[in-house]
């Protein structure tokens, strides 16, 4: 379909006002936007302490470098716990206002670092029997950070009892495996299995470093140690590889690893994954007691299950306008016919390109005419396109974006059946409602602003309910401001926030034991109506292990705490919208509760926690 027959098939249609969002949202066009060469002038007393917090961190994870090593993390909890013990020598009534707001912050994320250390020691007791040899090789490589001479004769004696002893543990467990039954604590094993997979990879990788440094240039260690060290090698190797492929029953290549020494979150690359196939899929779910511990940290006073409740009214909220819109289709209620023809709506191979520029420019177009936010003119210019590789569309299958926007679209040497889902799942109603939550007023706005405002705040990480929050919250606001004109239109942004609670839902139900990820999958597919290969790659983004436990949930939750916060201030006349969406983009990516305090002028306390109800009690009736 030809980029402009299609948008000639969209008629022009209304829509109504979102369930938890003002009926009217006002439209202001009196202030003027902010001068283009503004700068930060946020005045701090704790920015100095987030920086050198930050900058000796960094120092330590590039020393400590070996994940799952004890010196590493004793080392950083003594670091963590050092600088709780500055922060409770800091005179707190003496701080401004972005300067409490930071020490809260500072000390959240002080804190979840203390709690995760803990969390990661009790996951390393869980896989101690698969990886006995842990410590030989820690014993190993850890002096040399020290800078202690190595003796070649014992680290040989070392590396030869390591390579024997890898070598049994695999037969015994070989044999073991020959004798149990398969049972229902398999995906138990499996989860098992693929950790302990990683955290070899990491050991192998750490030794290679460490024999690397000596081999050829110690004589005396290259005599000894060079024939032990291939041998310790090539048995960790073969360890790996059966603990991938037999343990963890996977069938594609196992994550690699590094060769240097930067050996920190091995579990977060991603494996290479196959079209057709969902069994690379296993995730290691955190439990309740994990996620409520995240929760606190991202300021989020709600229980998993009161969230899961309340994703399910916005489920049901969406399939309701969706069937609307399927009325106004001449469909009647079956919105998941809509939802098929607006799949159909796609543009020719090579037109993908040209149709993002223009929608990126139709909302950018939008947002000026009703004076929403202002946009640097240099954020406008320096946005960038490029196309997503066929095998990252297996993790990706939609666009991601930043100040580049990356595009998910068939390329010649897909199968026939991959083409389609990737066209279908990425047609133009859908696109029209996700461009500028990648670009403007989305990440890539986001990203710019932040580089210049409050910048010192995004070296504590920041956080997905404020990074996907803020890009959802559009969604919500355009679609409510009636961007979206036809049905069809709506259709498209509908399904996304169909998705968006259906995240929460997945990643939540996943995490408590609720739901395993092809489970996940079929919910996808059945209930928002994903197509069969977008919906295993959206699975197989979420439990990677590249993203926190919360992420998913982050876009909706963080979007519903903007709207709630929106409300609180510009519907009482304290801010018009354009002041509200300034103001909160320049206190950077910090959770929203936070954001509030500065916005309201919220005198916040040393040990402040989460106490804002943003979306009320989910269990109440609609």
């Amino acid at each position: 379909m030809l980029l402009g027959k299609a948008f000639a098939a969209l008629a022009l249609a209304g829509a109504p006002a979102l369930l938890y969002a003002s009926p009217q949202i006002p439209v202001v066009a009196t202030d003027a936007p902010g001068p283009a060469d503004a700068v930060d002038s946020s005045a701090s007393e704790m920015r100095p302490y987030i920086e050198r917090m930050a900058a000796d961190r960094g120092s330590l994870l590039r020393t400590y470098n070996i994940e799952g090593s004890s010196s590493r993390a004793r080392r950083l909890r003594e670091f963590y716990e050092d600088w709780l013990g500055r922060l409770e020598r800091i005179p707190f009534e003496t701080l401004g206002a972005d300067g409490r707001v930071d020490y809260v912050l500072l000390r959240l994320f002080l804190e979840r670092e203390l709690y995760r250390l803990a969390f990661e020691e009790r996951r390393r007791q869980e896989i101690a029997e698969l990886v006995p040899f842990a410590e030989p090789i820690l014993a190993l490589t850890e002096p040399r950070r020290g800078m202690q001479p190595v003796d070649p004769a014992r680290a040989a004696s070392t590396l030869a009892e390591v390579a024997r002893s890898v070598g049994q543990l695999r037969r015994t467990l070989e044999d073991r495996l020959r004798t149990q039954e398969s049972s229902a604590r398999d995906h138990r094993r499996r989860v098992l299995a693929v950790r302990a997979a990683q955290f070899t990879g990491a050991l192998r990788d750490a030794l290679r470093a460490w024999a690397g440094f000596y081999l050829g240039y110690d004589p005396l260690f290259t005599w000894w140690a060079e024939e032990p060290y291939r041998k310790a090698d090539q048995a960790l190797q073969e360890y790996g590889s059966f603990l991938w492929e037999r343990l963890a029953d996977q069938r594609s290549a196992p994550p690699e690893t590094r060769t240097g020494e930067g050996l920190s979150a091995p579990s977060r690359r991603v494996p290479a994954a196959r079209p057709g196939e969902t069994e690379d899929i296993i995730g290691d779910p955190i439990g309740r007691e994990a996620l409520m511990a995240e929760l606190r940290f991202e300021l989020i006073p709600y229980t998993p299950e009161e969230l899961l409740a309340l994703a399910g009214k916005q489920l049901s909220w969406c399939e309701e306008e969706l069937r609307r819109a399927s009325r106004e289709m001449g469909l009647g209620e079956d919105w998941k016919q809509a939802l098929e023809r607006v799949k159909t709506m796609y543009v020719e191979p090579g037109r993908q390109p040209e149709l993002i520029r223009d929608l990126a420019r139709e909302a950018e177009a939008f947002l000026e005419d009703h004076r929403l936010i202002t946009v640097p003119p240099l954020a406008r210019e320096t946005w960038r396109m490029e196309m997503m590789p066929p095998e990252r569309q297996l993790v990706n299958p939609f666009f991601t974006g930043g100040e580049v926007i990356r595009i998910s679209f068939p390329t010649h040497a897909m199968a026939h059946e991959q083409k389609l889902m990737s066209m279908r799942g990425n047609n133009i109603p859908f696109a029209r409602a996700t461009v500028f939550h990648e670009l403007i007023p989305g990440h890539h706005l986001q990203g710019f602003m932040h580089a210049r405002y409050r910048s010192y705040r995004s070296l504590l990480g920041g956080t997905p309910f404020n990074g996907e929050g803020w890009a959802v919250y559009w969604e919500m606001l355009l679609y409510n401001m009636k961007f979206h004109r036809t049905p069809e239109d709506r259709v498209g942004a509908l399904f996304w926030r169909m998705h968006r609670a259906a995240r929460i839902l997945f990643s939540l139900s996943f995490h408590l034991g609720k739901m395993t990820p092809q489970e996940c999958i079929r919910f996808l597919v059945e209930r928002v109506g994903h197509e069969p290969e977008n919906a295993a790659a959206e699975v197989r983004r979420s439990f990677s292990g590249a993203y926190s436990p919360l992420y998913q949930a982050g876009y909706l939750l963080g979007a519903l705490q903007l709207e709630a916060l929106r409300k609180e201030v510009v519907d009482s006349g304290k801010l018009t919208l354009r002041q509200f969406h300034d103001a909160v983009i320049r206190e950077n990516r910090i959770p929203i509760e936070l954001i509030r305090a500065a916005l309201t002028g919220q005198k916040l306390a040393r040990n402040y926690n989460s106490e804002w109800r943003f979306a009320g009690d989910p269990a109440a009736p609609q």
